[in-house]
This record gives structure tokens, sequence and C-alpha cells, in this order.
């Protein structure tokens, strides 16, 4: 039996909500689009451009460490997907951090929003019931593996696996054996863990955006709340375009002469079954509004900035019109702040995965291995001044409210060090 719904396949009803679930899929179509047509033109890229900026912006300086070989090794497989887990959570309000054992090692796989369906959450947000949602092409078939996470009231974790396969790419098809796919041969149809995870077992990257499509737990694309703008600015393009191309001058002749020996040209001629006598030749070339379209566009692209906490310029022409020294203070401010709260989201989930993936070496049984602290350093640039914090450390040290290891700790990122180590390390030995 062909099976056409993931809710029919795994047995459970979405938790998302239907407008949610619309958003989403329209947040990712809206990111992929370039098609254009006589009502809009996306040539703007204004989702891609607007991710993109901001995904330079938040790892633009960005370093992290850890005092243990384990932990070195995490923040290495985590930093190869820093970039892609930051752009599916602004591009679909969420990203799911999947650690996987391959060969007695920990690695990660990412699975963005639009693949993901939501059973069960516990009173705080967090989910406890989750499938997850994979394709793949084997030979003539499209496989699609369902893979179910269920945490129970003690944290304990149970995962179910199943495929489907299919002809046509538009369902699922029928279940068949995992081995069918050399990739899942190893995979289990279930399994529980013999001890608490406390988990779903994958660590959640949500956009710290209060939900503006449905007010529910689930996260929105950073762009959510400016689709509507950057639908008008890709009507903006197709209307200038449309100007342009009615605007070429057009030379109107009778309809005989370009049905006759001349070889007229329609592109550049335009035929009227008119009487040669009256109407002849006639060249009409119309004013373009070019200004009009381009100030609308302008307004738009800083109507999109100002609801998105983007820097004034970022997408706009910031010298198209005189703005004060407040306001371009102000707009920077902003857009650091916007880009701090990115910056923690991220370091969130990095801490948050590193713990886990802690939890879940000694459950696969690898060496149990402690990852040890992780420091996080954002560079020393607009959005952070190191000099002047250690030069604050500094002062606090000559007054005496903190002592010089903690100071010496922050520089030279050695927050997992004692400070007899530090002192030995560092400090000069008094005389």
């Amino acid at each position: 039996m062909s099976i056409y719904d993931y809710e029919q396949a795994f047995g459970a009803l979405d938790k998302t909500g239907a407008s949610m679930r619309k958003a989403i899929q329209r947040w990712f179509a809206m990111y992929y689009d370039s098609t254009v047509s006589e009502t809009a033109d996306p040539c703007q890229r204004i989702p891609y451009t607007v991710v993109n900026k901001l995904v330079k912006s938040v790892f633009g300086e960005y370093k992290a460490a850890a005092n243990t070989p384990f932990g070195e090794y995490l923040l290495a497989e985590l930093d190869r997907n820093k970039h892609l887990a930051m752009q599916y959570a602004l591009v679909g309000g969420a990203c799911y951090i999947k650690p996987c054992p391959v060969a007695g090692r920990m690695v990660f796989s990412l699975v963005p929003r639009n693949n993901v369906l939501i059973f069960g959450r516990d009173g705080s947000g967090r989910p406890t019931d989750i499938g997850l949602v994979e394709k793949s092409v084997e030979g003539s078939y499209y496989y699609t593996l369902l893979e179910r996470r269920t945490v129970d009231g003690a944290g304990y974790l149970t995962i179910t696996n199943k495929l489907y396969r299919s002809k046509d790419s538009r369902n699922l098809g029928a279940e068949v054996p995992l081995k069918n796919v050399p990739a899942y041969a190893n995979f289990a149809q279930w399994y529980k863990f013999p001890k608490p995870v406390g988990s779903i077992g994958l660590t959640e990257m949500k956009v710290p955006v209060l939900n503006c499509v449905d007010g529910s737990y689930d996260g929105v694309s950073v762009y959510a709340a400016a689709e509507g703008i950057i639908r008008n600015i890709d009507w903006n393009e197709a209307q200038m375009n449309g100007e342009f191309s009615r605007g070429e001058s057009r030379i109107i002749a009778s309809k005989d002469l370009l049905d006759g020996q001349l070889g007229l040209k329609d592109h550049l001629f335009v035929g009227l079954d008119e009487d040669p006598e009256r109407v002849g030749i006639t060249v009409f070339s119309p004013q373009l509004r070019e200004q009009s379209y381009l100030a609308r566009k302008q307004e738009y692209l800083r109507n999109v900035e100002s609801i998105l906490g983007l820097k004034r310029g970022m997408l706009s022409d910031s010298n198209i019109e005189d703005r004060t020294a407040t306001e371009i203070s102000a707009s920077a401010a902003e857009y650091a702040l916007t880009v701090i709260e990115f910056q923690r989201m991220w370091q969130n989930a990095l801490e948050e995965t590193v713990a886990l993936c802690q939890v879940l070496a000694e459950l696969y049984g690898f060496p149990v291995q402690d990852p040890g602290p992780i420091s996080i350093d954002w560079g020393n640039g607009s959005l952070y001044d190191q000099e002047k914090t250690w030069t604050d450390y500094v002062q606090m040290v000559d007054k005496g409210l903190i002592r010089p290891e903690i100071a010496l700790a922050w520089r030279f990122g050695l927050a997992g060090e004692s400070e007899e180590s530090i002192r030995h390390r560092l400090m000069p030995q008094k005389q």
C-alpha cells in the first residue's frame, strides 16, 4: 500500500499549525526563488542577501577553543557546520543539530525545519516527540527515511526508523526493509537507550524572535515579518522591467507595409490595419518613469532594514537621503544588537551540543571523555572592542576589584585552568 502523507506514515499528528506549515514552505521557497513572472521579479534576492550578510557578521571574527582533545575535536566538527546551521535557522526559523556516531567518532548532520515534524513539546516548548525526514535516490527508486525520536518523562530516548520506497517522488510509496539502502543497513528499526538522555538527542537552534505567524513555540524566519515588503520589492522590479520593455521606441506603420515586400520586423514596427494614406509611419517614444520606481524601491529596502534590525544602507543606498548622526548611530547600534542575538543563539546551541555529545558518547560505548569548558571569542571588530574590555580588566585589577589571574584567563582564553596554573604559566615569579 502506497503512503502519501508523513503523518500517516509516522502514525501521529504534527502539532505545527497549518499557517506555520505554509509559512515554513514559503520561507524556503522565497530563499530559493529566482523565477521571473509578469507580476514579480526576485532578482534582488532579498532573503538570500539578508541571511548571507547576517551569517558573515555573526562569524566574522569568531573563534572557539577547548582544553581537552575531545573538546577540540567536537569544536572542529561543529566549526565545519556552523555557517550552514545558521543559514538553515535564519531561513526556516530553526535548525536541528544531530550528533551521529560514525566509526567510533561523533559527527554532525543538520536537519532544516522543513524536514521536521513536531509531535509533542514539554511545558517550556522543547520538543519531546519529533519526526525527521531524509530523502535519497538509489537506482530508479526514491527512498524516504522517517526517523522518530521520543523522550519520556524519565528522560529515556526511543528512536524508530522506517524506510519507504517509491517510483514517484510525489509520494512515499510502500515500506521496505532498511537494508535496501546501504547507508541505513545498520540502523535499528526500534531502539531505546539504556540510560536517560534527558532530551530527543538533538540540539534545537531556534531564531530568538517571538513567533509572528501564530504565536506558537515554533521559530520564525529572520525575514518573516518583512515578507510583504519583500513581495512589494519583487513586484516593483517587475513593474520597472515592464516600464522599460513597453517604453522602447515603436514605429507605428500600416499593416500592409509589414505584410508587403519591405520586410519590416515586428520587434520594432507595430502594424495597424488602417488606411495607409491616413496612418503612414509614426514614431512613438514614451517618457520613462525610472526615478519614481527607484525611489519606491529604496523606500521598500529601508523598511526591510528597519523591520529586521539591519544597519541603514545594508540593503538600501544610505546616501539617497541625508541622515543625522543620531539616526546613523541608532541604526548601527540596533544592527549590533541583532547580530549579538544570533551570536548568543549559536553559543547556546554549541554549549548544549557539546554537553549532549558527552552523554551520547558514553551511551554509544565510546571512551568516556570530558570535553572541558568551552571558550568563545567573537573578535575585536565593530561589535566588540576587545582592547577596551582588556583595559577595563586592567583597571579592575589595579583597583583591587578582581585578581590578576581572572584577567589573564580572559585575555589568553584559559577559562578552564586553575589560578595556580595561570600563575605558573604567565605571571612572573616574585623575588
